[in-house]
């Protein structure tokens, strides 16, 4: 076994013991959080029209009414056999409730972040490759504005300028209503549904509704991925190894693109992983702002209602989700590029 294996798998190793307490100290602060709020939850859930009997029996069933270290005890166990208990306002195991709308979350995040990508990697080469022109000042310019844009308020106006005053994009829904009733429902993600039942009639019409939610979300991260290019594209190209291929007489064109622009995004393959926890609290304010019937969408219903266990399981299964990414993203940025293992 060579030094360099050993050294990716000590690497890999450490990573997973540390996600550990990082795992346990967000769930803490989830469960902290959730008693410090004020008012008693399941009277605001249950919206205070049941008896004080009925309440009681309620808290018990949530093991509310035990002391909070015991709570917590319960609450850790719970989350390591993955039982992240039952919603109070629709008495739904919160699995249920992940399971049936994480695939929309997980094809709206998808679909953002391939948009997002492609734009962000696209304009920073562009931006980079024509520094200091009109067409750098413009890039810049909109990385800065579609960054510092709410995500809410880019949602508002692409339903008013597609949806109203055009007509071309719907404004809400993940598929008009007869493709809810009639699509066969295999994986959830409704894309890759229509592809598996061939129904290619029922594809563009989720396309057609993914497409507006999909791009406001992916700006949000468009901006930052734009910069990040640039700049590494722009330190890339004052390295002794581009000179060198300048001076063999090499074409700019080959210089940048060949070049240059590899070394460049080795950093931003972390910070797209960085920006998936930023894509998931996006997520919510798009998914509510397009009734997008994802985990978003419930999380601020339960929020509304003040339901407890509903808002505590979607947090918590959030919470894991962004651990669980980083972890990955530090695997493949140390495969890539092995200083980081040292």
């Amino acid at each position: 076994m060579t030094q360099q294996t050993t050294s990716l798998r000590a690497y890999a190793l450490t990573r997973l013991a540390l996600a550990v307490p990082m795992i346990l100290i967000l769930l803490s602060l989830v469960f902290l959080l959730m008693r410090v709020a004020p008012g008693d939850p399941v009277a605001a859930a249950l919206g205070g029209k049941v008896s004080k009997e009925v309440l009681n029996e309620k808290r018990a069933e949530l093991g509310l009414d035990e002391p909070v270290p015991v709570q917590f005890a319960d609450y850790i166990a719970d989350v390591v056999t993955f039982d992240f208990g039952r919603t109070i306002t629709d008495d739904r195991a919160v699995l249920e409730v992940i399971a049936n709308n994480g695939a929309a979350t997980l094809e709206l995040v998808v679909a953002a972040m391939i948009i997002a990508t492609t734009l962000g990697i696209l304009l920073g080469l562009i931006t980079g490759r024509y520094r200091d022109t009109p067409i750098d000042v413009t890039g810049r310019l909109f990385g800065i504005f579609v960054y510092a844009t709410p995500v809410f308020f880019l949602g508002f106006l692409g339903q008013l300028i597609f949806g109203a005053w055009l007509g071309w994009l719907p404004t809400s829904g993940q598929a008009s209503p007869m493709v809810q009733y009639t699509l066969a429902r295999t994986t959830n993600i409704l894309t890759i549904d229509a592809i598996i039942a061939g129904n290619w009639l029922a594809l563009v019409d989720v396309l057609r509704h993914l497409a507006m939610p999909a791009m406001t979300l992916g700006l949000l991260i468009t901006g930052v991925l734009l910069r990040m290019v640039r700049v590494n594209l722009l330190q890339t190209l004052q390295g002794d190894y581009v000179e060198a291929a300048r001076a063999r007489g090499i074409p700019e064109r080959n210089v940048v693109y060949r070049h240059a622009f590899r070394n460049a995004l080795v950093p931003v393959v972390t910070m797209i992983g960085l920006q998936f926890a930023l894509m998931l609290s996006g997520a919510i304010l798009t998914e509510t702002t397009f009734n997008w019937p994802g985990l978003g969408n419930q999380l601020v219903r339960y929020l509304n209602n003040r339901d407890y266990t509903g808002v505590q399981g979607i947090i918590t299964f959030f919470a894991v989700v962004v651990v669980l990414v980083s972890v990955v993203i530090d695997f493949v940025n140390a495969w890539i590029d092995p200083r980081v293992r040292y």
